[in-house]
């Protein structure tokens, strides 16, 4: 079975989350949810993250880099901000992109790119305020709506989900 694995926080944006969270379902993978609480949480707009309510929520501590083809970082700022500074995530996305497996990412999730060091010399898209920080982390801003840059593919802002969700389910499936 294809394995892929969200990875977020409290305040997420509810869009950027599920989205590609029922598009995974859709072309049926398993789709593990890692939580920075550990536990379901709020999107910044109050929906409940994850959207199932029987979807066990897991800790970094529980997943391993190895059960997954896809990692997905939604945005939302706040939530972002918190994330980035626990150091195994940012090295679980370290390492995920060393195995060159598939990250899409999206909006401020850029935050955690950037954290993770993996930016540099790539196209990478972001929400336009981190179009700075990307630049500075050594990576080259572009906003389309997917920009696919070997194994991360990331998008700028939710209105171009459809998009940039068909360029990883398209390089998955490869």
């Amino acid at each position: 079975m294809k394995k892929a694995l969200i990875i977020s926080g409290n305040l997420a944006q509810d869009h950027e989350f599920i989205f590609p969270y029922y598009r995974l379902l859709e072309e049926e993978f398993e789709v593990d949810v890692c939580l920075l609480e550990g536990k379901p949480v709020k999107g910044i707009l109050g929906t409940s993250i994850p959207p199932n309510k029987d979807q066990i929520v897991k800790t970094i501590d529980e997943v391993k880099v190895s059960d997954y083809k896809v990692l997905i970082l939604p945005g939302g700022v706040k939530a972002m901000e918190k994330v980035r500074q626990e150091e195994k995530i940012i090295n679980f996305i370290s390492n995920f992109n060393k195995q060159k497996k598939i990250i899409g990412c999206i909006c401020s999730g850029a935050q955690l790119l950037i954290s993770a060091k993996v930016v540099k010399g790539r196209e990478i898209a972001g929400y336009y305020s981190m179009k700075d920080d990307i630049i500075n982390a050594g990576g080259i801003y572009t906003d389309k709506p997917a920009v696919i840059d070997d194994n991360i593919i990331t998008t700028a802002h939710y209105k171009d989900m459809g998009p940039w969700m068909k360029e990883i389910i398209s390089k998955v499936n490869n």
